[in-house]
């Protein structure tokens, strides 16, 4: 795989079934590099294997999709060029979709009520006078903001509480009837005449027109259901269609804490918010929730935040279950060895009274049914990660990548998985996939460490990369990772692992490195590399490079500022310096103090900026201007001492991009960061495949 091959990479969404079973509708998106932008549509999957996958709309980006309970409808979200989500249905058989909302910030997430006429949706709400609700105020003209809250910002949002995210709700238009025509003319006038008995010349809207954004004549009205300056997600309806459930932090003293709670609203909006809270729960972070099909039970996954309401460090989030008429709660998954918490994870229902998760589980994502009762099946598992499943009638689609796939759906059919899609095809055709080898090394201490090596083609020796992952607490996985595939086909032996401190492992595995980040976690990633040295004739001992991004550029500074073998570095969006990056970073008011601690001797004991002089690799400084969750000062700070003790290093900088570059940034930047890094290890560490020159574009 080359940067070139980009496109080829195509994502699926988790599957939405049909209520009957026998087919489900995904999104399927890509990079397009003529777009600059993620385009993609909605595929039909039929459960028969015989009859293959086809595309069923034809827009932009065509994704979320959902059936409505009764499966005559299935509504998605669609985005034009250069404009937001909005919010679509368009009959289960085929039709053309119809536009129900005109949100000026778009829709980010949806879901049907119990009898297919209603769907609630989340949107952000924008404060009058800001983000282009007045002509003529561009953004640097908006009034000041007058700040008194810690939670003010969030990477890839921006400002917060002047676009909280509320919920609203609305009527299904029977898609039956004939579409309504908007008067024009002087039929305009007499409608005002007929509705408010004045002739006022006037040829504009009136009635429910007026007021509504550019373009939302005719849509349906959509009521407003939240009001409080924070966001609230994860809405679902209960099981009769009467309340709203939805995740917020609606407590007093929310600013201190990162606790958030389950709440319901009456879905007729006649009722302020009120908390449904379990008898025996402490301060949690609450994730998901979803009422039972059979309206008897509310499942709810969760992370435990201690006594204080910050300590979030490593903590593995837990599927718990209460009675929906209120009660005391129950943990149905393990604490302390299950984390339910999957990228992308929601509560899926099965049944009448069983809930699916996912669960980050040593290099992979596993598929767990648990029942209100409490038993549980392990659904779907082996080398591959699950990032999506939804059940209705006997079937069960899921949607997976793998080492041979980036995503593809297939279903469980007497307890085997039968693949029912191949949208990798072209990517391993025309790029080609390289596999990796698991390896399991033991740490100095006799911990034992699991990762994974890809070996390029060709006899070597082969220079080696060491990647770091960010998180911390996050996971390396078995899935195809374009980033290792990249750079294996460019030459090079990519090694890396899951060190003390990730996801997967339990917690006491990733809460090893509580006030103690830069020990156990180095001395991991650093075992691992030289049992693959050993273990691997082909790897060149002498040819070592180190990169990794966020948490991974942290590690990877401190390590270049400990042990000096690698002949480069490449430290990407990194925290970098944990003093400054308390008052810059989105998360910088507890993100510091919990994991290196709060005293100046822990913080200093544990900074890669405390120990910068000790750097003697060259070093590629990566970040950009948008990143709010490490600041583009982080960067600025570490690639300036650097210069200044006069370190060969370069700082790569990209405009408007933020902390997702890598994974969601624009096509064009993504391909560009892909040159940059292989121009700066052919310049350090040349192969045959990357023979060398200089950083594209880079000055002096």
């Amino acid at each position: 795989m080359k940067p070139e091959h980009l496109p080829l990479l195509k994502s699926v969404s988790a599957p939405a079934v049909h209520p009957d079973g026998t087919r489900a509708v995904v999104s399927v998106t890509r990079p397009d590099f003529d777009a600059d932008d993620y385009v993609g549509q909605l595929w039909t999957v039929p459960q028969d294997p015989e009859k293959p996958a086809r595309r069923v709309t034809r827009g932009y980006r065509d994704t979320a999709p959902a059936f409505s309970p009764d499966g005559r409808v299935l509504a998605f979200l669609r985005t034009v060029p250069g404009g937001k989500p909005q919010l679509y249905v368009v009959e289960a058989a085929g039709g053309e979709p119809q536009v129900l909302t005109d949100r000026p910030l778009g829709v980010s997430s949806f879901a049907w009520s119990p009898d297919s006429q209603r769907l609630v949706f989340g949107s952000r709400q924008p404060e009058a006078g800001r983000y282009g609700t007045l002509d003529g105020v561009s953004a640097g003209g908006e009034d000041a903001r007058f700040i008194t809250s810690f939670k003010y910002r969030m990477n890839g949002v921006g400002y917060t509480q002047d676009k909280p995210l509320q919920l609203f709700i609305l009527d299904v238009p029977d898609l039956g009837d004939e579409p309504k025509v908007q008067p024009a003319g002087r039929a305009v006038k007499d409608s005002q005449v007929r509705n408010t008995g004045n002739d006022t010349g006037d040829n504009g809207p009136s009635g429910a027109a007026a007021g509504r954004p550019a373009g939302a004549a005719g849509l349906p009205e959509a009521r407003q259901l939240t009001s409080a300056a924070t966001d609230h997600t994860d809405e679902s309806f209960s099981s009769d269609g009467r309340w709203v459930y939805f995740v917020a932090a609606l407590h007093d003293a929310s600013d201190e804490d990162l606790a958030s709670g389950i709440y319901r609203v009456a879905a007729a909006g006649s009722s302020e918010p009120v908390p449904v809270q379990a008898s025996n729960m402490g301060r949690q972070t609450v994730v998901g929730v979803r009422e039972s099909r059979d309206g008897k039970w509310l499942f709810f996954t969760a992370q435990d935040l201690g006594d204080s309401g910050l300590d979030f460090v490593a903590k593995n989030t837990v599927l718990h279950v209460m009675p929906a008429a209120g009660g005391e709660a129950r943990a149905l998954s393990d604490a302390e060895n299950m984390d339910v918490a999957a990228p992308g994870s929601l509560i899926g229902l099965r049944g009448k009274d069983a809930a699916l998760v996912l669960n980050n589980a040593q290099g992979t994502v596993e598929l767990l049914e648990f029942s209100a009762t409490g038993s549980h099946a392990l659904l779907v598992h082996g080398d591959r990660v699950v990032t999506g499943a939804g059940a209705a009638a006997e079937s069960l689609f899921i949607s997976f990548s793998d080492a041979s796939t980036a995503g593809d759906v297939a279903c469980l059919h007497d307890g085997q998985l039968r693949l029912l899609t191949d949208f990798s095809a072209a990517l391993r055709t025309e790029a080609g996939i390289i596999e990796p080898q698991a390896l399991v090394v033991p740490s100095p201490d006799g911990y034992e460490v699991h990762g994974w090596v890809l070996m390029p083609p060709g006899k070597g020796p082969h220079p080696v990369l060491l990647n770091i992952h960010g998180g911390p607490f996050s996971q390396y996985t078995v899935a195809l990772f374009d980033e290792a595939q990249v750079y294996a086909e460019a030459g090079y032996a990519v090694v890396m692992c899951n060190p003390r401190g990730s996801a997967g492992y339990g917690q006491a595995h990733g809460r090893a490195i509580k006030e103690r980040m830069g020990t156990v976690d180095m001395q991991d990633v650093l075992a691992f590399l030289e049992g693959a040295l050993e273990k691997f004739s082909a790897l060149d001992a002498g040819a070592l490079g180190i990169m990794g991004g966020s948490y991974g550029g942290y590690l990877t500074a401190w390590t270049i500022s400990q042990d000096h073998r690698f002949k480069a570095a490449i430290v990407e969006r990194g925290f970098l310096d944990p003093v400054s990056f308390t008052g810059s970073s989105d998360i910088g008011w507890f993100f510091g103090g919990e994991y290196t601690g709060a005293l100046p001797e822990q913080v200093a004991a544990q900074s890669p900026m405390a120990t910068i002089a000790q750097v003697r690799t060259p070093a590629l400084v990566i970040h950009s201007e948008d990143d709010l969750r490490c600041p583009v000062e982080q960067g600025q700070r570490y690639f300036t001492a650097l210069k200044q003790q006069g370190v060969d290093s370069a700082f790569l900088v990209f405009p408007g991009e933020d902390h997702e570059l890598s994974r969601s940034g624009t096509p064009h930047h993504r391909r560009q960061r892909f040159e940059h890094i292989l121009a700066w290890w052919a310049r350090y560490l040349p192969t045959a495949s990357n023979g060398g020159g200089q950083n594209p574009g880079a000055g002096d």
